[in-house]
């Protein structure tokens, strides 16, 4: 059974930091794309990033290039997502997913397994 166990979310003022992680497991971690969405409410969810896009290329959303960035511990079967210079724009649901074929990183479609989501709210 896949699972992905999001963690770290939390209140934090604008300018700070976060460090999201997922915890994967059930499926070769090293096979899949994993990645992360968010959703701010009264929005349509957002992929922010994930570690490989179609061309092999991790993936960052315009909104949020050169303030986060993300990363795999293939031996704890981890990814990252580091959070700076936080806005008040990035309060939302962070939800991370994983897919064995996925190419469109920004596509919410290309991903099967969704975790749970952890919540970041971001005072201004």
């Amino acid at each position: 059974e896949v699972q992905l166990q999001a963690s770290g979310g939390g209140l934090v003022q604008a300018g700070e930091s976060l460090r999201l992680s997922c915890a994967a497991s059930g499926f070769p971690f090293g096979d899949y794309v994993i990645g992360w969405f968010r959703q701010a409410p009264g929005k349509e969810r957002e992929g922010v990033s994930c570690n490989s896009d179609g061309d092999g290329r991790i993936y960052y959303a315009d909104s949020v290039k050169g303030r986060f960035t993300i990363w795999s511990d293939r031996a704890q079967n981890t990814v990252y997502l580091q959070m700076n210079s936080l806005r008040s724009e990035d309060t939302a649901v962070y939800y991370c997913v994983a897919d064995k074929y996925a190419t469109r990183c920004s596509d919410q479609d290309d991903f099967a397994e969704w975790g749970q989501g952890t919540l970041v709210t971001v005072s201004s």
